[in-house]
């Protein structure tokens, strides 16, 4: 099935994102084009007017656009690369251009990586790093302040180095067909991880309150059962009985989403307390079997059942939980989406789903600041080491994680770098 990204974009990067998604099988490109950050909103708005399954756009336009995003829309945010700024460097040697140079959008770390590799004086340089929110009128003033006479400017923002040509030396960083290829294969594969989700099998145990005879118990599962087959939203589920007071549903995840409103209230049960007059509990599992399914709703069942009231549980095979999902929608335990909005948003700038950003949070809490090794940090999630270590890569580069430490593991090879996460800091700031 194919695949349309939307991207927002620069004239002048056009072809360089063309030639970037050429060789990804089953991907569409969808452009929204702006000459100035103003013109970013209605670029957007127009662009999803028509359904896409995910968004890729540089930091500026995402500031300019976010509110405009829906909240189950797949996002990308594109940082500038460390190669673009030490090519930016390399044109400006072939100019005859000589520092002190002034730096916009790049983060400390790649400056100083850049400038040590280069054998450019710290002194020498400038940073301005990018900031949510900052004007462009801004950013030409601290580099008209900065640069002055003598020096050139490095910039990785459209607007900028238009406004400074003529002024000053501008060097306006390549936008790098390797590293957008890159980010729309992450995007792609988040896409296609998403959709398989949805439909990966589920099952759901409802189970009555144990009634005070056989009878009650037969009749309270009927009017149970003819509840749920009348429910819209079970249409295509499979519903049969399962013992005297229980009965089995078998879904896709997707149906389940739609249920529980993903995973936060079960209004089936309220129907069932307000127009049968029992009490219910729901137990829902996914995992990789049918048989694990199941087994994994029945203990979300009984745990469901102890709470003395109409609510629900999920528990996962990764051993995730959430519940109890209840009438007023706000689990007391929530690992899987116990996200708001900062959240969020903090998961869009660094290019990682609200979920596992949020499962990240839990590890967090659960290493109580100890360091961990990028193995542990996979096993932490269930993902290969390879994930993991790609996943690192992401949470540095955002700076949800820092270097702190190493550990021999082995008699031979190199020591393993250890990492504290810093997400919690990052949702208070």
């Amino acid at each position: 099935m194919s695949i349309t990204i939307g991207v927002v974009l620069h004239p002048r990067n056009r072809q360089v994102f063309a030639a970037a998604a050429a060789d990804i099988a089953d991907l569409t490109l969808r452009c929204a084009e702006y000459t100035h950050d103003g013109e970013v909103p209605d670029a957007v708005a127009e662009l999803l007017r028509e359904p896409v399954d995910g968004l890729l756009l540089g930091r500026p336009p995402y500031d300019a656009c976010r509110h405009l995003l829906p909240e189950d829309l797949p996002v990308t945010v594109l940082r500038p690369a460390a190669l673009a700024l030490a090519l930016a460097f390399s044109t400006a040697q072939a100019k005859h251009l000589r520092p002190p140079v002034s730096i916009d959008s790049f983060d400390h770390d790649a400056i100083a990586e850049v400038t040590a590799a280069l054998n450019v004086k710290s002194t020498q340089v400038t940073a301005l790093p990018y900031q949510p929110g900052q004007p462009t009128s801004e950013v030409v003033d601290h580099h008209l302040r900065t640069v002055k006479r003598a020096g050139y400017v490095i910039s990785a923002r459209c607007e900028v180095a238009s406004r400074l040509r003529g002024k000053l030396p501008v060097v306006q960083t390549q936008t790098i067909p390797s590293a957008v290829r890159a980010e729309l294969y992450d995007l792609r594969q988040r896409i296609r991880a998403r959709r398989a989700d949805e439909f990966r099998f589920a099952a759901g145990v409802f189970l009555v309150a144990a009634p005070s005879g056989d009878r009650d118990a037969d009749r309270a599962r009927i009017g149970l059962m003819n509840l749920l087959v009348n429910t819209p939203e079970f249409a295509d589920a499979l519903i049969e009985n399962r013992g005297r007071r229980g009965l089995l549903v078998l879904a896709h995840k997707a149906l389940f989403d739609e249920v529980t409103h993903d995973w936060a209230t079960v209004p089936v049960l309220d129907r069932a307390d307000e127009e049968l007059g029992i009490r219910v509990a729901a137990g829902f599992g996914i995992g990789g079997s049918a048989r694990t399914c199941v087994t994994l709703a029945e203990r979300a069942a009984v745990r469901a059942e102890a709470e003395g009231r109409p609510s629900g549980y999920l528990i996962e095979h990764s051993g995730m939980v959430v519940g109890p999902m209840s009438r007023d929608g706000r689990p007391a335990e929530f690992t899987v989406r116990d996200h708001g909005p900062r959240l969020e948003n903090l998961a869009r700038s660094v290019g990682l789903s609200p979920a596992t950003l949020s499962r990240l949070v839990s590890v967090e809490r659960r290493q109580q600041g100890r360091t961990l090794a990028p193995s542990e940090l996979a096993n932490a999630l269930g993902i290969t080491d390879p994930s993991g270590r790609r996943l690192l890569r992401k949470l540095l580069a955002g700076g949800l994680v820092r270097p702190d430490g190493s550990a021999q593991t082995h008699r031979k090879g190199r020591p393993t770098t250890l990492y504290r996460l810093c997400i919690e800091t990052n949702l208070d700031t």
